[in-house]
C-alpha cells in the first residue's frame, strides 16, 4: 500500500495530444462535454439562457428540504456556473437571439429523508427544458443526494457568452436519465505522513463532487503521526507532529458533516496492528518494547482496550456503516524478539502468523460491537480469509486477479490496485486510470455483486496543502468515470475521451482546482505555451 513512484513518465509532444483529441471530437458522444458520461443522454440544437434571477422550484417534491441541503446545492451550483466571468449581459426576448430565457430548475424528489446511507438510490432524470413549464428546466431524482448529482450534470451544461455575457445552455432539450453503476466510488487521503488543513480537505471534498465520487476514505494516523483527538484516550495526539497539527473531535465532526451535506460518505482508518508506531508516543505500553516499537503489543490487553476507545469515540461521529481497520504490512519480528511477548506467545501456542490473524479478529470483534461493518486490506485475505467475519470487505491494493480471488470466496471487495490506481504513483498516466476495469476476469454475476467499487489513493508521503490537488485530478476523473458510467457507455480506448478530460481539466481550474495537465503523468508542469484543452 506504500509503494512510491518518483518518476515523471516522459512527456509527449503536445500536437500527439491535441490530434488524439481532436479525431474523438468527430464523436458526437464527445460533443457532449459531461464528465463522467451519463447512462443515457439526448439532445437537439437549440440555446437557452439562464435569467439573472434563475431560481429553484420544489413545487410537487416531497421532499421538503428541513436541513437546506437542497438549496444549498443549487445555490452552490449556481455561484460555480458564475465563478469563471463577470456575468453582465441584461437580456430581454426581443433581443435573444434565437436563444430562449430559463428562469429556473424545478427539482421534484420522491423521498422525503435527507438520512445519507450508503447503497441508496443516487440515479436523477434532467430535463431542459421541461415540456409542461418550457421555461423551466426539471429535475427528478429518488433522494436529495440524486439531485445533487443532477445539479452537477446541469452546471456542466451551462456555458459562458463571451459575446452576451451570459450563462447559455447549447443544444437543447436535453434528456438525461442517470446513475451510477458502483456504489462505492472512492478517495483516499492520508493525513498522517503530511497534515492537510481543514479548508485543503474541503476543498478535496467540493473537488470529489464534480465528479460524482462519493466516498472520502480519511486514512486518519499511521507510523509517523496520530494528528487526531481520541476524548477516551486524549494522550493518543500527542504522536501529531505538533500541536497546530491537529484535528480536534470537533473538526472531525465538521468534516463528516461538510462531505455529508455534499452526499459524500467519510470511511474513517485505523491501520492496526502495522503502521501504528505513532501511537506510542502518548501510550507506550502500546509499544512491544521502547527499542522495538511496531507492530501494537498483541498480548497487552490494553492495546485492544484502547482500540476500543477510539471505536467508541469514532461512533459518535463517523456515522458510516463500514470502518476501516488496515491489517496490513505487518512485519511481526517485535513480537517474537520481545522476551515478554515471545513468553506470551509460547504460552497462548501462538506463531506469529498465528497473533497476527489473533490480533485482526479480536480488532473486527470490537468494531462489530459498534455496528460496524469492517473493511481490511487485501493482506488479511490473503492470509487467513476463510476466518475473516463473513461482512468483511476485502480492500484490494497489491496484485492482480484478488478481487477475482475474494468474490470467488463470497466476500465484499473494493479495488485499488497500486499499478492502475495509486495517485502518489506520479509516473501512472490517466490512461491507465481510465482502462482499469474492475469487473476484469469475472464474469459471474453473483461475484460482480460483491464488487461493491473502487478507490483512488492519495497516499501522503509526498504530497501536502501545496500539490495535492494537481496530483489528484484529473487522473481521479479518469477513474471516476469508470467507476459512475455504465460499461457498454465507457470508451473502448482512452484516447477517444482525450479532448472531453481535457475540457473537463479545464472545467476545474476554472472552478479553482489546480488539476494537472493530461500529458505525462501525474502532478506534471505544462509542457510549452499553449491553451488548456491542448496540455
Amino acid at each position: 500500500m506504500r509503494g512510491i513512484a518518483t518518476k515523471i513518465s516522459g512527456v509527449a509532444p503536445l500536437f500527439v495530444l491535441f490530434i488524439a483529441g481532436a479525431i474523438s471530437a468527430f464523436e458526437d458522444i464527445e460533443k457532449l462535454r459531461i464528465w463522467p458520461l451519463p447512462a443515457e443522454v439526448s439532445h437537439g440544437g437549440r440555446r437557452m439562457y439562464l435569467t439573472e434571477d434563475f431560481k429553484l422550484v420544489t413545487e410537487g417534491s416531497k421532499y421538503e428540504d428541513p436541513s437546506g441541503i437542497l438549496k444549498e446545492g443549487f445555490d452552490r451550483m449556481l455561484a460555480v456556473v458564475r465563478l469563471s466571468h463577470v456575468v453582465s449581459g441584461h437580456r430581454n426576448s426581443s433581443g435573444s437571439g434565437g436563444s430562449a430565457p430559463l428562469q429556473g430548475l424545478h427539482v421534484i424528489i420522491s423521498s422525503s429523508t435527507d438520512q445519507l446511507e450508503y447503497g441508496a438510490d443516487e440515479s436523477y432524470k434532467l430535463v431542459v427544458a421541461s415540456r409542461g413549464k418550457p421555461s423551466y428546466a426539471q429535475l427528478e431524482a429518488k433522494s436529495v443526494y440524486g439531485a445533487l448529482h443532477g445539479l452537477q450534470t446541469f452546471s456542466q451544461l451551462c456555458h459562458f457568452n463571451m459575446k452576451k455575457k451570459v450563462i447559455e445552455i447549447l443544444m437543447t432539450p436535453w434528456n438525461i436519465t442517470d446513475q451510477p453503476r458502483f456504489s462505492y466510488r472512492g478517495l483516499l487521503i492520508d493525513t498522517s505522513r503530511h497534515y492537510l488543513p481543514l479548508p485543503v480537505m474541503k476543498n478535496v471534498i467540493d473537488s470529489m463532487t464534480y465528479t460524482k465520487l462519493n466516498v472520502l476514505h480519511w486514512h486518519i494516523v499511521d507510523t509517523q503521526s496520530f494528528p487526531l483527538e481520541i476524548p477516551s484516550y486524549p494522550k493518543l495526539w500527542n504522536g501529531a507532529y505538533s500541536p497546530s497539527q491537529r484535528y480536534t473531535f470537533e473538526d472531525a465532526a465538521e468534516i463528516v458533516n461538510y462531505a455529508g451535506r455534499r452526499g459524500i460518505h467519510v470511511l474513517a482508518e485505523i491501520d492496526v496492528p502495522g503502521h501504528a508506531l505513532s501511537w506510542g508516543k502518548g501510550y507506550p505500553s502500546l509499544w512491544p518494547s521502547k527499542n522495538c516499537q511496531e507492530p501494537l503489543d498483541v498480548s497487552n490487553d490494553f492495546t485492544f482496550k484502547v482500540i476500543d476507545g477510539i471505536l467508541s469515540d469514532f461512533s459518535k461521529i463517523f456515522k458510516f456503516k463500514f470502518v476501516h481497520l488496515g491489517g496490513d504490512e505487518v512485519n511481526t519480528t517485535c513480537w517474537s524478539t520481545t522476551p515478554r511477548i515471545a513468553k506470551w506467545l509460547k504460552k497462548h501456542r501462538k506463531t506469529e502468523a498465528e497473533a497476527y490473524e489473533y490480533f485482526v479478529l479480536r480488532a473486527q470483534k470490537i468494531a462489530s460491537s459498534h455496528g460496524y461493518e469492517i473493511i481490511n486490506w487485501e493482506e488479511t485475505f490473503n492470509n487467513f480469509g476463510n476466518k475473516l467475519n463473513p461482512k468483511t470487505v476485502v480492500h484490494n491494493w497489491l496484485g492482480t486477479g484478488v478481487v477475482e480471488r475474494v468474490t470467488a470466496a463470497g466476500l465484499r471487495c473494493i479495488m485499488s490496485n497500486q499499478d492502475k490506481w495509486y495517485l502518489d504513483h506520479i509516473d501512472t498516466p490517466w490512461q491507465m486510470f481510465y482502462s482499469n476495469e474492475p469487473f476484469e476476469m469475472i464474469r459471474d454475476p453473483k461475484q460482480q455483486s460483491l464488487v461493491l467499487g473502487g478507490e483512488v489513493c492519495m497516499w501522503g508521503e509526498h504530497i501536502d496543502a501545496s500539490d495535492i490537488q494537481q496530483t489528484i485530478w484529473p487522473r481521479a476523473a479518469a477513474a471516476a468515470e469508470r467507476l459512475w458510467t455504465p460499461y457498454d457507455k465507457l470508451a473502448e480506448t482512452p484516447d477517444k475521451v482525450t479532448t472531453r478530460l481535457a475540457h473537463f481539466r479545464c472545467l476545474l481550474n476554472e472552478r479553482g482546482v489546480a488539476a494537472a495537465p493530461l500529458v505525462g503523468g501525474g502532478r506534471v508542469a505544462p509542457f510549452e505555451p499553449g491553451s488548456c484543452l491542448a496540455q
